[in-house]
């Protein structure tokens, strides 16, 4: 091995609790070939504490260690991520005045408001948690700020008429806006006690994608599934979605964070084409057996969405849009996140992200959804059941739905191929 190349701390918010404590050291290393290695050890004093828990449940359980891994650029699933998204990568590099900013740059640039309850720093004390937030009603500086962005724009020194006065990344930068996953203008802001996901629109977007969304969460809710709470607020002639973030929950003494990891870390997978043969609903399935505290109740609620996913054309459905949420000490499947549907080809393929067949197949048609049914605790008769109740809601419902949470009929009539037709053609 080489000399240690970079190295931080590794803090966690404890359940119940509001402030981090130092759980461990992350070193990034590169080996005699040049290849990234990543090593972590849990901290003695942490491990001893009573109240300790694990950073997540494949990779980092609470055992004395090291770990090492070679995969993901030397990064653990659990590390990878906190790490800012899409956007918010291009919301820190804009404000780094660089091209790209490297991974491990990345956890430390990140606001400490990323996603679940991790936090990184040089120092081995913990820093306090950031207590700023952007309110609801500061929603139209944020979508200015986000404009500039994607359209490329010389940064204001100052968002004009912004309340806390500071330049329109920055003002980004202090609303987080980091997730598992997404290339969506976002940020989080505080309502009412809560935080909530802001989730703005896009000049090239196809249809009012704010609305699209709310009424997808709000269809899936109607079939039975696990959904955030959501609402609508109008920017000037815009909408924007606010999403609660359910990895956060109020407290007295600030926000208690939730520990999160996505099924791309249960999977132990990446996102190059060779990992990709891991995205699996089935394989998603056996690793939720082995990780929920409440496997038969969770595979349910999987398979319910898988269903949604192909009733809806929903194919962004990837690992990273579905995770594992830790609101104690146990491991749960967490609610359902970004469902929209998709833009269908013809009107009965739905190629999904994620394999749904126990032949592997992406194909999402109604014999392969059934076929995988034992991995998911399922007799098979149950889960056809389930599929039926699914395309039977969508189907029938999905218009009115829409029409309740404000989509224009030109935008259902563009939208209308990717519902099932009569229930029965997946």
């Amino acid at each position: 091995m080489a000399a240690v190349d970079q190295e931080c701390f590794v803090y966690v918010v404890l359940p119940g609790q509001t402030h981090f404590v130092t759980a461990g050291r992350f070193v990034l290393r590169r080996d005699r070939r040049g290849d990234a290695v990543g090593g972590f050890v849990y901290g003695r004093s942490y491990r001893e504490r009573p109240d300790a828990v694990e950073l997540d449940p494949v990779e980092l359980r609470l055992t004395p260690g090291p770990f090492q891994t070679a995969r993901m650029g030397g990064f653990f699933g659990a590390l990878r991520d906190a790490l800012p998204d899409f956007w918010g990568r291009q919301v820190i590099e804009r404000k780094a005045g660089l091209d790209a900013v490297s991974d491990f740059d990345l956890l430390l640039f990140g606001p400490d408001d990323r996603a679940g309850a991790l936090g990184f720093g040089r120092n081995v004390e913990p820093p306090a948690p950031q207590r700023r937030f952007n309110r609801s009603l500061d929603l139209g500086w944020l979508q200015q700020t986000a404009d500039t962005i994607l359209n490329n724009a010389a940064p204001a020194t100052a968002a004009e008429g912004s309340p806390s006065g500071v330049g329109q990344v920055e003002q980004l930068l202090l609303a987080g806006g980091t997730s598992l996953g997404g290339a969506r203008p976002k940020a989080t802001v505080e309502d009412n006690g809560s935080l909530w996901l802001a989730k703005f629109p896009r000049p090239d977007d196809r249809w009012n994608q704010p609305r699209v969304e709310a009424a997808t969460l709000q269809l899936a809710r109607r079939c039975g599934i696990q959904v955030p709470e959501c609402r609508l607020e109008r920017v000037g002639e815009r909408d924007v979605l606010l999403v609660r973030r359910f990895d956060r929950d109020w407290a007295a003494d600030g926000y208690q964070r939730h520990r999160m990891v996505s099924a791309l870390t249960l999977l132990q997978s990446d996102e190059s084409p060779t990992d990709r043969r891991r995205w699996s609903y089935l394989l998603l399935a056996d690793e939720l057996r082995r990780a929920s505290s409440q496997p038969a109740e969770d595979l349910r609620e999987l398979f319910t969405r898988l269903c949604f996913n192909a009733a809806v054309s929903n194919t962004d459905d990837h690992p990273r849009n579905h995770a594992l949420l830790a609101r104690g000490n146990h491991w749960r499947l967490s609610p359902a996140y970004d469902l929209t549907p998709g833009a269908m080809r013809t009107e009965t393929e739905r190629l999904l992200a994620m394999a749904c067949g126990s032949d592997g197949s992406r194909w999402a048609n109604r014999s392969a959804i059934l076929s995988g049914a034992g991995r998911f605790l399922l007799p098979e008769q149950e889960a056809a059941a389930i599929l039926d109740h699914v395309c039977a809601v969508v189907s029938r419902q999905w218009r009115g739905c829409f029409r309740q949470a404000g989509v224009s009929e030109h935008d259902c009539e563009r939208l209308a191929g990717a519902f099932v037709y009569g229930g029965l053609h997946i």
